[in-house]
């Protein structure tokens, strides 16, 4: 399947799920997450969920970075350049949708890309080589080329991975880990 085939085809996926599920699926992808031997970093990136795309619920996520204390990172998108800003959740971080329905910081204090450790990637699909489908803007794309080569990308899925190998460019940024409901992938 081409990437806009993929595109369409989890999207419907998603429409069909209810908001129950959406809950009950982010919640099982949050437990899974505590799996992972990833607690010791500081910098946490994590996208805030677009809830009209029934994206996964992040909040279980944000509760248990809160819970043990660690520096979360949120952007905000320019869909002008394609690029992201990125800045320190605070108590005081005033959240806004803009014109997509992405909830994003209005400013605050910034933090470059190369001070995260850790990333939750937004996706639509992947392939058991850490391959992602995402809306196509390549804003995660550009994100993480500019972390560290050390940076653990960590993509978040309702669905399992595809059978077939995702087509991929040389621009395109591989998972290190994507975590579903029942399994944790590593690649």
């Amino acid at each position: 399947m081409t990437k806009s085939e993929l595109r369409k085809k989890y999207k419907i996926l998603r429409d069909d799920l209810s908001t129950h599920q959406v809950d009950d699926l982010s919640l099982s992808i949050a437990n899974q997450l505590l799996k992972l031997d990833i607690w010791h970093f500081t910098f946490f990136h994590i996208f805030l969920s677009i809830e009209e795309k029934k994206e996964i619920n992040t909040d279980y996520i944000l509760n248990i970075l809160s819970g043990k204390d660690k520096n979360i990172i949120i952007s905000k998108s320019s869909f002008s350049t394609g690029l992201m800003t990125h800045f320190l959740l605070t108590d005081n971080t005033i959240i806004k949708k803009n014109s997509y329905n992405i909830p994003e910081p209005i400013d605050g204090i910034e933090i470059a890309p190369k001070k995260l450790e850790v990333v939750f990637v937004p996706l639509l699909a992947f392939d058991k080589q850490g391959n992602r489908v995402g809306y196509g803007k390549g804003f995660y794309d550009r994100f993480l080329s500019e972390c560290k080569q050390k940076t653990i990308k960590i993509g978040l899925s309702f669905f399992e991975a595809e059978t077939e190998l995702i087509n991929h460019s040389e621009n395109d940024v591989r998972l290190d880990y994507c975590i579903t409901p029942k399994m944790v992938y590593s690649f």
